[in-house]
């Protein structure tokens, strides 16, 4: 089960301001598609950006939440919509089908979407630029640092390793991997397979195993998985500081 669209990120453990602005707008791909996106503006800049990738969903409620909260942690932040080509730009709601949307996606479609994104990130911030997703957009996310788009690093939640691909060789940017223990939509046998060709190629990676931990337990409604979402953003925000300075240094 992904996230919710009613359900609220866990806050970020560092504030360094408050969000400058934030709202829904409209991009276009090279080959002229249109989908959503969601921008999130720090009011105290860190000089790294993140693109988001949400869910099977789309982009929903949550990853609007989780973009503020990303610009109050000093990033600045856009949310992407993979849906342009088949369900276009307008609202929806509880009744949107994001499975017979997800059958039509083509990963080369979201590589694309993901380059607008990611060039739109730039145009409004120099600094390096990270890619952060969840289940669908957590494979993504890695795929994306083999996509010849200079992101300084990947960071994915739970991603099944199918929405990655077979990309390892092309991986140019470090991994970072944060796996639900008990995750019902992938086996730790799979994400062990999938680190094991990361490691046979020599590929730079970090993944840590929540025990226990269900898919999607990065959510504020899970009390019980409180200490692990801290964790999660911790390493999210040295991950980033690490990797962000390497490529400014």
């Amino acid at each position: 089960m992904c996230h919710s669209v009613d359900a609220l990120p866990p806050a970020a453990p560092v504030v360094t301001g408050e969000v400058a602005e934030h709202g829904p707008l409209e991009l276009t791909a090279a080959d002229g598609n249109r989908f959503r996106a969601y921008r999130a503006v720090p009011g105290v800049p860190n000089g790294r950006s993140v693109l988001l990738l949400p869910d099977t969903r789309g982009l929903h409620p949550f990853y609007e939440a989780l973009a503020r909260r990303f610009a109050e942690a000093g990033f600045n932040t856009l949310v992407m919509d993979y849906y342009g080509r088949s369900a276009g730009t307008g609202a929806r709601d509880d009744s949107f089908d994001e499975m017979a949307h997800l059958e039509r996606l083509e990963p080369a479609h979201v590589e694309t979407d993901a380059a607008a994104a990611v060039a739109a990130l730039r145009r409004w911030d120099a600094g390096p630029v990270f890619s952060v997703g969840f289940c669908l957009g957590g494979g993504t996310s890695w795929r994306l640092a083999a996509a010849g788009l200079g992101l300084a690093g990947a960071v994915g939640f739970y991603g099944p390793p199918r929405f990655f691909g077979d990309r390892t060789a092309e991986l140019s940017a470090p991994l970072l991997m944060l796996l639900a223990g008990d995750d019902a939509v992938t086996t730790q046998e799979e994400f062990d397979a999938l680190a094991a060709g990361f490691d046979e190629a020599g590929k730079e990676y970090e993944m840590h195993v929540y025990p226990g931990a269900p898919h999607s337990f990065f959510d504020a409604a899970y009390a019980e998985w409180t200490e692990a979402c801290a964790d999660a953003w911790h390493r999210i925000l040295d991950f980033t500081r690490r990797h962000g300075d390497a490529r400014t240094s």
